[in-house]
């Protein structure tokens, strides 16, 4: 009997089909399900990441309450179209401390993975306070409440203890000076700022929003979003990738 003959068991036969199918699903699955009881973690590791600074923490918070992430993804894709139009493409470990992370397809907004330091402090003022400042053609509602409004320092311990218990690897030490951390981070002449920057390398330092006084939620979300695509030397980690 040819090979084809024998086929043809499993396409008049539906008992057979489906088991046959049913072996198939359960081998593929041991496959891919087997690897993750012996690793200890699945994202790579990366140079460089580090939690969020208490003020970054906040600002990633009212990012979120705010809905950004509706119109705006942090995911870049490595489509040769995507990487030249916002960057290098996203990379698991970058996304290893957000709960909820903010990947998706939905742009009605550019895509954010890289939008650290491409703008002035100045611009995304201008820019949240008032969208069609800066972009006539934009339908981005404005947030000028966010300057009025001061950041509510009295959880972020709690809330730096709640990001460990799922995972985030904040210290015991980042927890007890988190309240100070945040302020010292919009004040340069603070004297916990030396303090400040051991615990989280490459943190910008400075006021945010232009403004004096204690800082604003504006502060905060600046600082988030002036952060992001920032930690990751991607030339060295491609240089790496290169020689595996």
């Amino acid at each position: 009997m040819s090979f084809w003959n024998r086929h043809k068991i499993l396409e008049t036969n539906s008992i057979i089909l489906i088991v046959g199918i049913l072996a198939v699903i359960a081998i593929g699955g041991l496959v891919e399900i087997t690897p993750l009881f012996y690793l200890k973690s699945t994202i790579e590791k990366v140079d460089g990441m580090r939690p969020y600074t208490p003020l970054e923490l906040t600002g990633r918070n009212i990012y979120v309450r705010e809905g950004c992430y509706l119109c705006h993804s942090q995911m870049i894709r490595p489509l040769r179209d995507e990487v030249e139009r916002y960057g290098h493409y996203s990379l698991a470990a970058e996304s290893m401390y957000d709960h909820p992370f903010q990947w998706g397809s939905k742009r009605t907004g550019p895509d954010l993975a890289r939008v650290g330091a491409k703008y002035s402090d100045d611009w995304h003022v201008r820019h949240l306070t008032d969208p069609r400042s800066i972009v006539p053609q934009s339908v981005m509602p404005g947030y000028p409440a966010l300057a009025k409004t001061e950041v509510n320092i009295d959880d972020i311990a709690a809330h730096l203890r709640a990001n460990r218990e799922v995972g985030v690897p904040y210290t015991d030490d980042q927890i007890a000076n988190a309240t100070a951390d945040l302020l010292a981070q919009v004040d340069p002449d603070s004297a916990d700022v030396d303090a400040f920057q051991k615990r989280y390398p490459k943190a910008a330092v400075r006021n945010f929003d232009g403004r004096p006084g204690r800082p604003s939620e504006l502060d905060a979300l600046i600082a988030y979003l002036q952060m992001l695509g920032t930690l990751v030397d991607f030339k060295l980690y491609d240089e790496k990738a290169n020689l595996r």
